[in-house]
């Protein structure tokens, strides 16, 4: 029995890992997406990502048992519904139908973007000139607002162009280009109130700093056994400025106090609303009571069916509540340079086609080189390779989390076109019989290794061309090349070697 090389080894190796990476699921059941703010679901403790297994007792497989188990909505009286996730049963008692937004359960950890899966797609730039530090400012901005309107599958990245400008791309799956227009036009308002009274707005105007990365002023306190799981409670520092610390002095001196198993706290909270939404409410601390003090600690918490799993909610939690004090509403007036619709129909037949004319081409290749060179093993190895670069590739996508949009499947393409022509390469040199077949398979490979950086150096202007519309290609072609120079194509050259000998 032949002895297995290191090289084919480690591609097995990293055929094992990518797997692992896109992590092929076989869950029953509907994820829900997005849960309205403050509503009956909300309370219940219903969450985005959660998996929903029954309703009421009925079993749900699919989106259409969903909506049968809840066709009876809207009900004249409240009842009582259960909705059983994978973790605990929710008890809400309503008379319409849940505000959560489901989905269907996604089968691997492979993530597409919208040109797959269908939504609008903005590309913005600030009317005022602006830094890339400005740009990451803006995104931390739009991205609390949006999801405040409840969207989900939302990716919002800094992209620039070969001129230096810079813009912000928004993606949303679901939204049409009219909704994603009114969303990014509007500049949004934060406000934090005390009733109906306004102690201050976000933004420069009223708040001086908001402590983060700072383990004496921010952080998470403690955790705690809850109902279901666990919470873990979390505070950080904000400085008012020294109007606005007289406003929230005046207000709060005529509040009284209630006595919880927390601490001591005011009878009222202070709300936060963005766009006139609720965000959150926060608890005042009883010695803030009529004091003219410009800092302020906030606190607040997050839970979960672990200790882990509420850490993260509390983490999240926290920054949200800092970006929205930091920057409260959009620092610039924007404008819309590029606007886009993405059918899902068009992505589901895209991926239908490509994978029919990627396999198509494998496949015929794999049979020229059998007619070419007459051995069915070197033939095999050729649609070995070609496989293990794919699952290569969108291994490490999953890993890293990429999208795959249309140009990230046309850089699969173009890898699997040079990997076919790099492999034929091989194929030839090990057929030369001037030199012994090591000599020949470590001058074939030189020859893939210089085309190698000749395609890198290439690719790298590509990433930031075009406002990073092609950084798709551009990331997957860079991943597929060096994956292959690195792994595939040592391997194949010692199973060819091993065939010819």
């Amino acid at each position: 029995m032949a002895k297995i090389s290191w090289r084919v080894w480690l591609l097995i190796v990293a055929l094992a890992l990518s797997l692992l990476a896109i992590k092929p699921s076989f869950e029953t059941g509907v994820i829900i997406k997005s849960v309205e703010p403050n509503s009956t679901a909300f309370e219940a403790g219903l969450r985005a990502g959660q998996i929903v297994k029954a309703v009421d007792g009925e079993k749900i497989e699919s989106i259409e048992d969903y909506s049968l188990a809840l066709e009876e909505f809207p009900t004249n009286e409240k009842v009582k519904l259960t909705i059983q996730t994978k973790e605990q049963a929710h008890i809400l008692f309503t008379n319409k139908t849940p505000e959560v937004t489901i989905g269907k359960i996604p089968s691997t950890r492979i993530r597409f973007g919208l040109d797959l899966e269908g939504g609008s797609r903005a590309l913005v730039q600030p009317e005022e000139k602006v830094s890339a530090s400005d740009i990451n400012d803006l995104i931390a901005v739009t991205t609390e607002r949006l999801n405040i309107y409840g969207l989900t599958d939302i990716v919002i990245r800094p992209v620039s162009d070969l001129a230096g400008n810079n813009y912000m791309l928004v993606e949303i799956a679901g939204a049409t280009p009219s909704e994603l227009e009114e969303l990014i036009a509007k500049q949004g308002k934060f406000e934090a109130k005390i009733g109906n009274e306004t102690v201050f707005v976000g933004g420069k105007k009223d708040i001086a700093s908001v402590c983060r990365n700072d383990a004496s002023c921010s952080g998470i306190e403690s955790c705690f056994p809850v109902q279901g799981g666990e919470a873990c409670r979390f505070r950080f520092v904000i400085y008012l400025s020294e109007e606005a610390a007289e406003r929230h002095a005046t207000i709060t001196s005529e509040l009284g106090v209630n006595i919880t198993e927390q601490g001591r706290y005011l009878d009222e909270k202070l709300d936060l609303y963005l766009d006139d939404k609720l965000v959150d409410s926060l608890f005042i601390s009883e010695d803030l009571r009529g004091r003219v003090t410009t800092q302020i600690q906030i606190q607040g918490s997050g839970s979960g069916t672990g200790r882990e799993q509420a850490l993260d909610n509390a983490q999240a939690e926290m920054q949200k509540l800092q970006t929205v004090l930091i920057t409260g509403s959009l620092p610039y007036k924007l404008k819309i340079v590029k606007l886009d619709t993405i059918s899902p129909l068009l992505g589901e037949r895209f991926l239908y086609f490509i994978f029919l004319a990627g396999l198509s081409a494998i496949l015929a290749v794999a049979l020229i080189v059998l007619i070419r060179y007459r051995k069915i093993k070197s033939s095999l190895a050729l649609l070995f390779t070609s496989f293990s670069e794919v699952l290569i590739i969108l291994g490490i996508a999953s890993l890293i989390g990429w999208n795959l949009d249309l140009p990230s499947i046309a850089g699969i393409l173009a890898v699997i076109g040079t990997g076919v022509d790099q492999q034929i390469v091989i194929l030839d040199e090990s057929r030369t019989r001037q030199l012994s077949i090591k000599e020949r398979l470590k001058r074939a490979l030189f020859i893939v290794v210089s085309a190698y950086f000749t395609s890198l150096v290439s690719l790298l202007p590509l990433y930031w061309a075009g406002a990073g519309l092609l950084k798709g290609f551009a990331v997957t072609t860079i991943i597929g090349i060096t994956s292959a120079v690195l792994v595939t194509r040592p391997a194949f050259a010692d199973i060819i070697r091993k065939i010819e000998e």
